[in-house]
């Protein structure tokens, strides 16, 4: 049977790595696919079309064949209409795509989040700094969601009785969503229960950005829960962004 070519498909690179001393390997975002791995050979010659395309952060569209499970990338357009983020938004969009890397599974199409993803990718990408924050968030929450590591946010998780209004909760990563102890940050469960709507909603993103962005103490819960999962005490970018800010 002949592979299987797929064609004109959304993307972002998410990461890439030396192959050989013209040829790169890409783990790239894909809108139906997933995370893929794929070999794009002779790369890194300076006459090569895909020398100036293989960028993080940039909406692409790409062909690629093959049935391994490294592909072989056959075609990259750049599709445009969005610089590329600095500073801060820079080591942000690093943030978003390590978390992708260790949360998805190769070969798992998530359409939701890619969409998810496209949009944060652009506010990263935008002047608006007021909006990062926020936007971090919202896309974690809806990675969390999207890889089933996400309680639901209405109810406490041990005892799926509802959230009382002015209660507060606190996210673990152990327990889920639960009644918070007084050294511990926490939201009141009107505020748990409009994330949840936010997450629901079919403008996924933009309702959990706006419901975001008055919660500060969203950030250390997430954060602990992300780190849980990803199976390490600080992720790479994270450490980076640390050790930026101390010197």
């Amino acid at each position: 049977m002949a592979a299987r070519r797929i064609s004109d498909e959304p993307a972002y690179v998410l990461h890439r790595y030396d192959w050989s001393e013209s040829s790169l390997i890409l783990e790239v975002f894909t809108r139906h696919h997933g995370r893929l791995a794929l070999v794009a050979k002779g790369a890194k010659r300076p006459s090569s079309n895909f020398r100036p395309v293989l960028l993080p952060l940039q909406p692409l569209r790409l062909a690629f064949g093959g049935d391994a499970e490294i592909r072989t990338l056959k075609s990259a357009e750049w599709v445009g209409g969005q610089v590329m983020p600095t500073g801060d938004a820079l080591l942000s969009g690093y943030y978003v795509n390590e978390l992708l890397l260790r949360l998805m599974a190769r070969e798992d199409p998530h359409p939701r989040l890619f969409d998810a993803y496209a949009q944060a990718v652009s506010v990263l990408a935008s002047e608006h700094g007021e909006a990062l924050q926020p936007a971090l968030r919202a896309f974690e929450l809806l990675l969390l969601r999207e890889t089933g590591f996400l309680p639901s946010l209405d109810a406490e998780t041990a005892t799926l009785a509802p959230l009382d209004d002015q209660g507060r909760y606190t996210l673990l990563p152990e327990g889920g969503l639960g009644a918070a102890a007084p050294d511990r940050p926490a939201l009141n469960g009107a505020q748990w229960r409009q994330l949840q709507a936010a997450v629901d909603d079919p403008a996924a993103f933009t309702a959990t950005l706006r419901a975001a962005a008055s919660m500060a103490e969203l950030k250390p819960q997430l954060r602990h829960l992300l780190h849980y999962h990803c199976g390490v005490a600080t992720l790479r970018t994270r450490q980076l962004m640390l050790d930026l800010q101390s010197l």
